[in-house]
């Protein structure tokens, strides 16, 4: 990419700022669910046991994080990066709402499923910003400050939970989430102009001086908060003499089919006529069929069910015993069909969904394929560190074998930040290379951990050594990409980096499981029976819960050394690949 950038303005560092806070709360909420989940399950009817049911609720999110991240980083690259973060704001706070209203469980999981679209929407126009805005020279810190304010997400996220739900139930969680989102959209709009000149060929321009629709915006809100309490309706509203005739259905017993909800329905159907009238309206659709037709829609779609496919059949799974969904056998050959169909897309459309030539650079590819190895072995970090915990220290306490995790989660932001500063020091390629070395000697340190390891406050030490690795291999890899690759990608590479990290995370867990499990069923086989370690007891021993507990340590230490390996992968194809290229300036996309 050349050197020029936009002018970096205070209100274009508001913009990145507000961009950056959208994504931590965006990130905190996968894990504020984990830790509401309980009471989620409670609310639609479904035991605390029946986990396996509850599933969809974090898959849910998952699959709209994923699954359309590649068009709307291309929509961003052809619409420009603010009009995306603002309508990615506005789908995660609908999604929150429906959540928050929801009365079942494919109500909750549909609302799940637009806050994911709406999140990951979030991240490849604000990493395009940091490049639209700042040159390559200078994008480490505020690649490294984006970085850690993600990753930041993921420390607050249980904590942000635990204050809610000691003031309120699991609803009030997302009625903050909407709230905050809408706020931010509202301190957005003023922005919307703080943008670099840098932005793509063919990409529609606005006037500074667009008016706002106000009366579109308040017909959507009003359809939101009736949306909202015919889908909660609240007790106290219902058993109301008066206010309780608008929750009776006219006819049948639908919910839809009430007085509120049919004004509702009357609201929405005058927005629709708003937007279609208005000289300014709230949503410009008019560039609609333009965008349509920039926008290979149909590959968008075949890579959208392929990774769909990818997520269900990975994220279903039970991590500890199984490594693939139970559905694996008709999930996985959708997916092939539909990546094969994208590949033949992809060569035949007059305009690809990723252009061709946008990733032709080895550093581009490059970093995509690092970022699925450091996926790959940061899972392991996630889902087995409180496993081990679980199964040796804290065996009577979910929430502190979670808490050991948090040393690991909080050095990651402190991580992103030291790399994003040490990036104007140290090439990119050497920084990710031992960044990860840390992160795999971390690992295989964990090999060593017995039953009372973590009893040892000196093994905080392997955990932030690792969380460090992690974050500091953040800002190189999203430099490398953005260095080079065209102006008119970065939003599509950008999604396409995010998407390699979370399939690496995928195939990796299952990979990682597998091996697992294969070392604790070879450690099962050298137990003796139960009849010889316990001679004339009618319960199990300890000596026998001793030995099995043994054997899952020994799945972990395969588990780990799994990860470790996929660390050093990944440090040696970063040191391979993301060496600057001979040429680094790479061909404008079509």
């Amino acid at each position: 990419m050349s050197d020029r950038a936009g002018a970096i303005t205070p209100a274009s560092r508001i913009l990145l700022g507000l961009a950056a806070v959208a994504i931590s709360f965006a990130a905190a909420d996968t894990y504020v669910v984990v830790l509401a989940l309980p009471d989620v399950m409670t609310s639609v009817g479904l035991d605390t046991a029946e986990l396996q049911r509850a599933a969809p609720i974090v898959s849910g999110f998952l699959l709209g994080y994923v699954a359309v991240l590649p068009l709307i980083g291309r929509i961003s690259d052809l619409r420009g990066r603010v009009p995306v973060l603002v309508g990615s704001l506005v789908v995660f706070a609908v999604g929150s709402l429906v959540t928050a209203a929801a009365y079942d469980l494919e109500t909750i999981v549909a609302g799940r499923l637009i806050q994911g679209i709406g999140g990951g929407g979030l991240i490849p126009p604000t990493l395009a910003l940091v490049a639209d805005l700042w040159p390559p020279h200078k994008r480490g810190l505020p690649l490294g400050i984006v970085g850690a304010v993600q990753e930041l997400g993921s420390v607050l996220g249980p904590l942000y939970g635990a204050v809610v739900l000691a003031i309120g139930d699991w609803r009030a969680i997302f009625w903050l989430n909407g709230a905050i989102g809408l706020v931010l959209v509202a301190a957005m709009l003023p922005l919307r102009d703080a943008r670099s000149p840098s932005r793509s060929a063919g990409s529609p321009t606005r006037s500074t001086a667009a008016r706002f629709d106000w009366s579109g915006a308040a017909l959507a809100v009003l359809a939101l908060i009736g949306m909202s309490l015919a889908m909660l309706e609240p007790t106290r509203l219902v058993q109301d003499v008066e206010i309780g005739r608008a929750f009776l259905p006219v006819t049948g017993d639908s919910r839809w089919l009430t007085p509120l909800a049919l004004l509702t329905a009357g609201l929405a159907v005058l927005l629709m006529l708003r937007l279609l009238t208005a000289g300014r309206p709230l949503v410009d659709w008019r560039s609609w069929p333009a965008l349509a037709h920039e926008t290979d829609l149909w590959g968008a779609l075949l890579l959208t069910v392929g990774l769909g496919a990818v997520i269900a059949t990975f994220a279903s799974a039970e991590p500890e015993r199984d490594a693939v969904s139970p559905d694996a056998p008709w999930l996985v050959p959708i997916a092939v069909v539909a990546f094969v169909g994208f590949a033949i897309r992809q060569r035949r459309a007059a305009r690809p969904l990723i252009p061709r030539g946008a990733l032709a650079a080895r550093p581009a590819w490059g970093a995509i394929v690092v970022s699925f190895f450091v996926g790959a072995a940061l899972i392991a970090a996630l889902v087995d560190i409180p496993f081990f915990a679980r199964l040796t220290v804290h065996r009577d306490s979910q929430l502190d074998a979670a808490l050991v995790l948090v040393r690991f989660l909080v050095a990651l932001p402190v991580g992103a930040l030291i790399g994003g500063w040490l990036l104007r020091r140290v090439p990119a390629h050497v920084l990710t290379a031992v960044a990860m070395l840390l992160s795999a000697l971390a690992f295989w340190h964990m090999t060593t951990w017995d039953a009372t390891s973590l009893d040892d406050q000196i093994e905080t030490l392997s955990l932030v050594l690792g969380g460090l690795g992690f974050g500091i291999a953040i800002a190189p890899v999203n430099a490398v990409l953005l260095s080079h690759t065209a102006d008119a990608v970065h939003g599509v590479s950008s999604a396409l980096l995010i998407v390699a990290r979370m399939v690496g995370m995928l195939l990796g867990i299952s990979a990682l499981t597998t091996i697992g499990l294969r070392a604790f069923y070879a450690a099962s086989d050298t137990i003796a029976p139960v009849a010889e370690l316990c001679p004339g007891e009618a319960t199990l021993c300890t000596a026998y819960k001793d030995a099995v507990r043994d054997a899952g340590i020994a799945q972990l230490h395969a588990v780990f050394v799994g990860a470790a390996v996929c660390a050093v992968i990944a440090a040696l194809l970063a040191l391979v690949l993301l060496r600057p290229a001979a040429d680094a300036t790479p061909e404008p996309a079509p």
